[in-house]
């Protein structure tokens, strides 16, 4: 069986051909084609051993778990200390991942996003160990579910990729997450594997309904990074199965949707816990803080702003600040891990304020009762900068393709912004510009890829 398979940074999703044209998209969770992407563990030690135990009697058990004995060891007193039956994993992905979160976010490990993490550089052997088996966890349930619905096996998928996975590490991150992937893929039993860059996945899908020939720039704006696409498209040359001379450039990076949602959570609600405010010596708040309180999407300054030096550090600095009490929610975040919600709270800002002029964040989950308004024009300013630099990936698109784009597809989770097309607009010039299915246009093109090369 074949299947396309968005292993997305903000949700995940698979595909499958019906007779032979039209892509059926499987429900990977109660009444649902969309998977968010996060995992939640009651201990990080349980997502190797749930590997462990799905890849029994395969041909990668023995070698799998000769290099997780150290973690393997332990998970007998682990379970018994969580009070976990036989039958209980402990381990949770999805829209179930993120009510756990909620529910003891100072007690578990929980990872939004991961592919976000795949590319990142300077990343030790034991970390990428661990990632490829938050994948392969992934992965594995995403799979089993896939197959409960279509009764049959799947052994054959196209996984999207962006173009860049990092915004530095250039090919040797892409080729580390690529790993990562592929890794978790054969541990979930496809035999065999793709990637297909994800803007043209999602341009594949606009190129079935397309009568004539066009040059289209696809855009695609998914929840870890923003990625570009010059591609010549229509009935002339949707029937090959080598597109590489038809594609005329590629831009990325990893800035995408969840950035976004960040810059809202730092701009707009960090002030509530200090950024801005002064030391009793006169000097600002250390802005380092809060960024390390909201990226989220930043392995290296999660591990520091979680560490119990930098709880002390608050502590301490609480005697030396003006606006104690402010400082106070910043160290209810750290000490709770409560970094998520509090950014959960952005995306939320982000998404009301594309078609209302204000929204009421609620914060209570910081301290009781804590709400605050927020507008379109402080969204304008949060989101400005990242606007900006994805208006330079199209131009830098452009240019590389040395011709103009008949139309710009729009697609990705943040591409139904009026503020993003409004900026590419003024930057851009007055190209046509489509919305494609903003989640189910990556899917739908690495579903009919996947039927076409391995058909």
């Amino acid at each position: 069986m074949i299947v396309g398979f968005d292993y997305g940074s903000s949700n995940c999703a698979v595909g499958t051909m019906v007779e032979g044209q039209n892509v059926r998209m499987l429900e990977l969770e109660a009444g649902r084609h969309y998977l968010p992407s996060t995992l939640y563990a009651q201990h990080n030690s349980l997502v190797v051993d749930f590997v462990a135990n799905q890849l029994a009697n395969t041909p990668h058990a023995e070698h799998y778990r000769h290099s997780r004995a150290g973690l393997l060891n332990g998970i007998s007193a682990i379970r018994r200390d969580l009070d976990l039956t036989s039958n209980e994993t402990g381990l949770q992905i999805g829209s179930a991942a993120i009510e756990e979160y909620i529910d003891f976010p100072e007690e578990g490990y929980f990872v939004k996003s991961p592919k976000s993490f795949f590319g990142a550089i300077g990343l030790k052997p034991q970390q990428i160990a661990f990632f490829e088996d938050i994948a392969s966890a992934m992965i594995i349930q995403i799979k089993q579910r896939a197959e409960r619905q279509l009764g049959q096996n799947i052994t054959h998928t196209v996984i999207g990729r962006p173009v860049n996975f990092q915004a530095i590490g250039g090919e040797q991150s892409n080729q580390q997450a690529i790993d990562i992937l592929t890794c978790a893929a054969k541990r979930a039993g496809f035999k065999e594997v793709e990637f297909l860059f994800e803007p043209l996945a999602a341009g594949i899908d606009y190129e079935s309904r397309l009568t004539q020939d066009q040059k289209v720039l696809v855009v695609d704006i998914g929840g870890g990074t923003s990625d570009c696409s010059f591609v010549q498209m229509g009935p002339n040359y949707r029937a090959r199965s080598n597109r590489e001379q038809d594609f005329l450039s590629h831009t990325g990076k990893r800035l995408g949707g969840n950035d976004l949602d960040i810059a809202m959570a730092y701009h707009n609600f960090m002030p509530l816990c200090g950024l801005g405010s002064t030391l009793k010596s006169g000097l600002p708040m250390p802005n380092q803080l809060y960024w390390q309180a909201c990226k989220i999407n930043d392995l290296h300054l999660q591990t520091e702003f979680y560490g119990q030096s930098n709880r002390r550090e608050l502590q301490a600095m609480q005697r030396d600040v003006n606006e104690p009490d402010k400082l106070a929610r910043l160290l209810k975040i750290q000490q709770n891990k409560l970094g998520h919600q509090v950014v959960r709270q952005g995306e939320l800002c982000k998404i009301a304020l594309s078609s209302d002029d204000e929204y009421l964040a609620q914060l209570s989950f910081v301290e009781s009762g804590l709400t605050t308004m927020i507008t379109q024009a402080q969204l304008q300013d949060a989101v400005s900068d990242s606007l900006k630099q994805i208006c330079s990936l199209a131009q830098d698109a452009i240019s590389s393709a040395q011709t103009q784009p008949d139309v710009i597809y729009l697609t990705g989770g943040s591409a139904q912004s009026p503020l993003l097309k409004a900026a590419l607009q003024q930057s851009l010039g007055n190209i046509p510009m489509l919305n494609g299915d903003n989640f189910g246009s990556v899917t739908a093109g690495l579903t009919k890829w996947a039927s076409k090369i391995f058909s």
